[in-house]
């Protein structure tokens, strides 16, 4: 029978840490939620290696230290919502719940969105909602929010996220140009978000953040 439990001290030693993430609520988190649980049962054995989990539909978990590093540099705190964009079957979400004070996922996918709500219920994630809707859209009713981030590449972010997002908020993105990508994370300020470098790393671009869905708007 699998050490899942091992397989994750394992994640924490080997990919978070040696990324510079020491902040205690992540490595908390990473040790704590079951990555296993929120994959197809088919990919359970890949849980924790090194790379991005296709989760097909263009969903895709991502990787461990991807993910670590984008909460490293947003600082969540626990009086603070998040925004969480694209969580697919809702790991991000899970880990983020361990930090914030609330989470609101969102997906367009309503069986997939019921899977991930059953999924945090059963991680004891009382604090994190799954809203089902377009993804570009967010969830405004449960907003504005403090963080937003996005589980996959963008291309573009649309100004109604943008107006979600507190004065003073942060949000954090993949980035792809091409086959490369960058996370950067945003702060809003007056009304804008400026943008700024963090680190090297790549995710398939969501349909919804591509430049070719602007265009056919």
């Amino acid at each position: 029978m699998t050490d899942f439990a091992a397989r994750r001290r394992t994640m924490v030693d080997t990919q978070i840490r040696p990324s510079d993430v020491t902040k205690f609520p992540i490595i908390d988190a990473m040790l704590t939620v079951r990555r296993e649980n929120f994959v197809p049962d088919s990919q359970r054995e890949a849980a924790y290696v090194e790379e991005l989990i296709d989760l097909g539909n263009g969903r895709c978990m991502l990787e461990p230290r991807t993910l670590a590093k984008m909460l490293d540099v947003l600082n969540i705190s626990n009086n603070e919502a998040v925004l969480d964009i694209a969580p697919a079957m809702g790991y991000s979400t899970a880990i983020a719940a361990r930090m914030a004070e609330l989470v609101v996922a969102v997906e367009d996918d309503e069986d997939l969105a019921a899977e991930a709500q059953t999924i945090l219920m059963d991680a004891d994630a009382d604090n994190a909602i799954v809203h089902v809707g377009p993804l570009e859209q967010g969830a405004t009713e449960h907003g504005p929010y403090d963080v937003i981030m996005v589980q996959g590449g963008v291309e573009q972010i649309p100004d109604r996220l943008i107006d979600q997002l507190k004065d003073h908020g942060r949000i954090a993105c993949v980035f792809m140009e091409g086959a490369l990508g960058t996370v950067r994370i945003g702060h809003k300020s007056n009304g804008r978000v400026t943008w700024r470098h963090a680190f090297n790393a790549n995710a398939p671009v969501l349909a919804a953040f591509s430049t070719e869905s602007v265009f056919s708007l």
